[in-house]
């Protein structure tokens, strides 16, 4: 089960051509001794591996902004944005738009996250130039057409609207108010059944004008192109945007501090349970150390002790999770299960207990080192397609990495220390859990955590 506030952050998107793409395996040792810090004639930056493996190109690029740019009284406009580039630019119609799309096999898609405005684009290397001249439309000269805006609202809102019956969805909205409060943080980034119908057109073209610029770009490139040729199509592409973006400014914020629990009634079968607190910002020294240790405890799936202790020992729920998430002015620590409500109160003992034994213990050794095994050994998989590695370069972009990163990653895990493990669970969970339980109200789901919890047989 994917949390909704997780989804963000790296979005899977289907491909016409996908088979052939999978082929198109660059390893990361490869990929380290081949990345370019490419400058377009036109003074565009990008992070490029020329790879001819198979006849592909894949780009993802990003604004900063995001929805945290979203009017305050209006969340939601940098999603609807998002879905309306592609809906009509230039002299195209959205019918004829996606009809070009189609023909070549070409895709292109926007998604907005709490920091940044971003997108993909990919294509057969025969199809690059329409590929880009059509994204270089959508970016420049969007219609907004009155009959788009309001089909796409209307989609928008039916979600939302299925949104008040998902668990999993009303959990991460409160999960989110307690941790963020007023903060742009604590907004929902597809927006509400109040908000979303009160954006106007003026909001959309407002948003493009303010963070679709090219100071805050950052571009990366995968795939069966020379550099003379990328450094046009990305002139081409992004050289008419603004210069300079002019985004309101976000302040840094600390997630609320632990404990804390939420009870929302709803009457579903399964009861979700989200918790969480304050992690790591990318930039802290600490930060590799944390990523360790939280894949011990919950990112670690069939082997992470949550699954362990919740799962195999005591049978409460079929599957939980722990991640770290980091954004530019916070960081949190975030997990999900579910589980049926008569066993609500158990299952949050059982999570509550793990978190305190790792916070006062740290790990084993022996948990420490297979754990730095498994996250050097992951890295392959996790780029062994042209996709992979854009949305990879493109990350390490935005969390300010250097180029050579990936070449750099695995001695960065490997000097994490036990000691620098258990101090980073002792910071992470140390203080305790943010607890919302969503689902029917058994007499201890909604109970202070200190309080007795009565147990099923």
């Amino acid at each position: 089960m994917t949390h909704p506030f997780l989804r963000a952050r790296h979005i899977a998107l289907s491909f016409v051509t996908g088979a052939a793409l999978a082929l198109a395996a660059v390893t990361p040792s490869e990929a380290a001794a081949k990345i370019q810090h490419l400058v377009s004639p036109g003074g565009i930056e990008a992070w490029f591996v020329q790879d001819a493996t198979v006849p592909l190109i894949a780009m993802e690029y990003s604004f900063a902004g995001g929805s945290a740019q979203d009017p305050k009284d209006k969340p939601g406009v940098a999603n609807l944005v998002g879905d309306l580039l592609d809906e009509g630019s230039g002299d195209l119609d959205s019918k004829t738009f996606h009809e070009r799309l189609d023909r070549r096999a070409i895709e292109l898609s926007f998604s907005a996250s709490r920091d940044t405005f971003r997108g993909s684009l990919r294509m057969l290397r025969d199809n690059r130039d329409e590929a880009f001249d059509l994204l270089r439309m959508a970016l420049t000269s969007p219609h907004f057409d009155t009959v788009d805006v309001e089909r796409i609202r209307s989609q928008v809102l039916a979600g939302l609207r299925r949104e008040t019956t998902n668990p999993s969805s009303l959990a991460s909205r409160k999960f989110l108010e307690i941790a963020y409060g007023d903060h742009p943080y604590g907004r929902q980034s597809n927006g509400t059944l109040d908000s979303v119908p009160t954006i106007t057109v003026a909001d959309l073209k407002d948003y493009v004008g303010r963070v679709l610029a090219k100071d805050t770009l950052k571009v990366a490139v995968v795939g069966d192109v020379d550099p003379t040729t990328l450094g046009k199509l990305l002139d081409h592409t992004f050289g008419s945007l603004p210069a300079k973006a002019n985004l309101t400014p976000v302040p840094d914020i600390v997630a609320a501090k632990p404990p804390q629990r939420a009870f929302v009634p709803l009457d579903v079968p399964q009861t979700v349970i989200t918790f969480g607190g304050p992690g790591f910002k990318r930039n802290d020294p600490n930060f590799m150390a944390a990523y360790v240790v939280n894949h011990i405890l919950g990112g670690g799936g069939l082997s992470s002790r949550l699954y362990h202790e919740v799962r195999e020992k005591r049978g409460l729920a079929y599957s939980v999770y722990e991640s770290l998430l980091w954004m530019e002015h916070s960081a949190l620590f975030i997990g999900n299960t579910g589980t049926r409500a008569d066993r609500a109160g158990e299952t949050i003992d059982a999570i509550e207990k793990e978190v305190r034994r790792i916070a006062e213990e740290g790990p084993t050794q022996k948990e420490l080192d297979e754990a730095k095994s498994y996250l050097k050994g992951s890295q392959m998989l996790a780029l062994d397609t042209s996709s992979k590695l854009a949305q990879a370069l493109l990350q390490y972009q935005q969390d300010k990495l250097p180029i050579d990163y990936i070449e750099k990653r695995n001695a960065i895990v490997d000097a994490v220390t036990l000691d620098d493990a258990k101090a980073a669970a002792k910071r992470l969970w140390g203080e305790g859990l943010l607890t919302v339980v969503v689902g029917r109200a058994p007499q201890a789901a909604a109970q202070p955590a200190a309080a007795p919890v009565t147990k099923s047989n």
